[in-house]
């Protein structure tokens, strides 16, 4: 049993991570997905991109994500339709599946867990950037257009962030997504990895209570707005899909906030019993246990 907060969030980052037999079973499914693809696609890469593909994902909670680059030359010019087109032929491979649009991906629920479920987001090569390959992903502001997407760059401006700090950047993160997850908040990953990555680009060392409070402050204090993608590539990335899912986030986060700011003046005061009832609160209770 820990003492200290500490050694709480060390004990509550090990439950957060997936064990083995978790991530050997998000795999699973990839190759019958490849092969439906193949045969009814020119499908010219198929890779694992989000949180799995980060080493930011969440035990029980993470789904898996994948792109498939298609050749445009059997995918719908227009975005909504060609979702549509990836959606129908995953249907007819697994007609049990309940697979279904998500933009910008097609939803494979294989069972009734989240980390049983794989997206699959449709993608055209676009270019390159000075090292990474750049896709054209479905634009989920409708019309039917696309937006540039390029997951490897966006993976290595964390893993360089990450590297400064020996891997507190990620467990930084995976406490975030466990506060969304744990609190049902309507947020973005894409959005609070790439917050987070940059409000760690102003700190000298990361210390995981004072630092969860200091996200939630720095979140609360731009109020949620679209964040310009740092590498140059998506444009301005929003929070939240829909204007109740903003609402709705953005008092959670207050909410977050205040319990997160009890906790730090517990901790301060000597009161550590008192500052893991705060955490508690804060992650549902299922934080660790003083």
């Amino acid at each position: 049993m820990p003492r200290t907060i500490d050694e709480g969030f060390r004990n509550f980052l090990s439950k957060l991570t997936p064990s083995l037999n978790e991530s050997q079973a998000a795999k699973n499914h990839r190759s019958s997905i490849e092969d439906c693809l193949k045969a009814n696609f020119r499908l010219c890469r198929f890779f694992r991109t989000g949180s799995f593909g980060n080493g930011t994902s969440i035990s029980g909670y993470s789904d898996v994500d994948y792109f498939a680059y298609i050749s445009d030359g059997k995918l719908n010019s227009n975005s909504s339709r060609a979702l549509t087109q990836l959606k129908e032929v995953l249907n007819r491979r697994f007609p049990r599946t309940n697979v279904h649009v998500d933009c910008p991906a097609v939803v494979c629920p294989f069972g009734s867990d989240a980390k049983e479920s794989t997206e699959i987001t449709s993608a055209i090569y676009s270019g390159k950037n000075s090292t990474y390959p750049t896709y054209k992903i479905p634009d989920c502001l409708g019309g039917g257009g696309w937006m540039l997407s390029s997951p490897e760059t966006h993976n290595a401006y964390v893993r360089e962030v990450d590297q400064q700090f020996n891997g507190k950047l990620k467990s930084l993160i995976r406490f975030i997504k466990a506060w969304k997850y744990y609190q049902n908040v309507p947020i973005s990953s894409f959005y609070l990895e790439l917050r987070i990555a940059k409000y760690a680009q102003g700190e000298k060392t990361i210390v995981y209570d004072i630092d969860v409070k200091r996200v939630f402050s720095h979140l609360y204090s731009v109020e949620l707005a679209n964040m310009q993608d740092p590498m140059g590539i998506s444009g301005y990335i929003s929070p939240c899909s829909t204007e109740a899912k903003f609402n709705d986030a953005l008092s959670k986060l207050s909410t977050a906030l205040k319990r997160s700011q009890n906790a730090l003046e517990a901790k301060n005061k000597g009161d550590i019993k008192k500052a893991f009832y705060w955490w508690n609160l804060v992650y549902d209770n299922r934080f660790t246990n003083s």
